[in-house]
């Protein structure tokens, strides 16, 4: 009998299983494996404070941002005063499963099948990896960690069947030495050819480059762009390393528990931020205040405690997500404004504040006359009254 099994081994289940053990709680993760997310790997200064991430696990360390407009211009955006971390998620989540497991959970590898209930509470089926048996596991508590389109969800969760999404698709490559690479530097394409509602990358894995996209239209050609992305980055004759995709959420679900005995938590729960797609640490949060709500419901036996999980996380992030909605509403919808956003991101104001909020995960409220500048210039670009700079 456990007192939670926790599905889903990413970064979010992995923090919630390794949260609950610590606190004592007899704990089951259960992860598919095998599997490795396409993920540019970014994580800023306040995740690998927060959630105590070593040195070792950081394959490259970015100083500047390249925003790369439909037209080839560019502005550079320097990271001052430290740098964003990149992570390769095929080591990085090993390490927090690890982490969880040497916590004191009980790690398993399964596919899970469904939620059965008797008197006695819940039990989760799943598909022993090495057997192929079905087996059951008895617990009180299922939180939910299984990414975009779960199983546990769609199940469980009132609108868990129907959240939107993009799809991202990435090649990992071996670095190339020399020419305009510049492994200290992240290069987000926003290029409608490359993805006509999102963003190509090129992010810096240390040995290896990221070179991906995402899009959320019906039909176009991801492997084709990226190729094209490949090519026009000077990647062509890297060699491949690997390549993966999955779908990525673009806003949290309006409920994140059943009201019984499930909590979801990550991208199951739709916490990918807008605009940015970031994953990582919003992930991590999602799997924190989930078993900071599941702690409080296992020791009151009252369901609506798993409701904290929701309120926690949007007491914090609700502001900054609506922010960068917006963003991503009013300038992703044709190249005409994509160009005039990467003009809007000469402005130093713009640039201070966006990794300042990205940093350290909040809207910086300490100069309330750079916001209103940034806001003003933001309709006169939007608005075409002020032309895109040339670089």
């Amino acid at each position: 009998m456990f007192d939670a099994v926790v599905v889903g081994g990413g970064p979010s289940g992995a923090t919630a299983a390794e949260d609950l053990a610590k606190s004592g709680y007899k704990v089951a993760l259960l992860d598919r494996s095998g599997r490795i997310k396409p993920c540019g790997g970014a994580i800023p200064p306040r995740l690998i404070s927060d959630f105590d991430i070593p040195d070792a696990q950081l394959v490259a360390r970015i100083r500047t941002a390249r925003m790369i407009s439909p037209s080839n211009r560019y502005v550079d955006i320097p990271i001052e005063d430290g740098f964003v971390g990149m992570v390769d998620r095929e080591h990085f989540d090993e390490f927090l499963r690890g982490r969880a497991q040497s916590a004191g959970a009980t790690l398993l590898t399964g596919t899970f099948v469904r939620i059965e209930r008797t008197d006695n509470g819940p039990s989760v089926v799943y598909r022993d990896r090495n057997s192929g048996n079905h087996k059951t596991l008895s617990t009180r508590l299922v939180i939910g960690a299984d990414g975009a389109r779960s199983a546990v969800a769609r199940a469980e969760v009132p609108g868990g069947d129907d959240i939107p999404y993009v799809i991202a698709y990435h090649e990992i490559v071996e670095a190339p030495s020399g020419g305009s690479y510049d492994p200290d530097r992240c290069d987000v394409i926003y290029d409608g050819s490359i993805s006509p509602d999102f963003y190509g990358w090129v992010f810096p894995h240390g040995a290896s480059v990221s070179v991906g996209m995402g899009t959320g239209l019906d039909g176009f050609n991801l492997k084709a762009a990226t190729s094209a992305l490949r090519q026009t980055a000077g990647f062509e004759q890297c060699k491949t390393i690997r390549k993966e995709g999955a779908p990525i959420p673009l806003e949290p679900l309006k409920k994140w528990d059943n009201g019984r005995d499930v909590v979801l938590a990550g991208d199951a729960a739709g916490v990918v931020a807008p605009s940015s797609g970031e994953g990582i640490y919003y992930a991590m949060v999602g799997g924190r205040v989930a078993a900071q709500a599941g702690e409080a419901f296992l020791k009151s036996a009252k369901a609506a405690d798993l409701g904290h999980a929701r309120k926690l996380f949007m007491k914090e992030h609700k502001t900054v997500f609506r922010v960068l909605a917006s963003m991503q509403n009013a300038y992703y919808r044709s190249d005409v404004r994509r160009e005039r956003f990467v003009s809007l991101c000469h402005d130093k104001d713009v640039q201070k504040l966006t990794f300042e909020a990205y940093m350290n995960k909040e809207l910086v409220k300490a100069r309330p006359m750079a916001h209103v500048k940034i806001a003003i210039k933001n309709l006169a670009h939007l608005s075409g009254l002020i032309a895109p700079e040339r670089v």
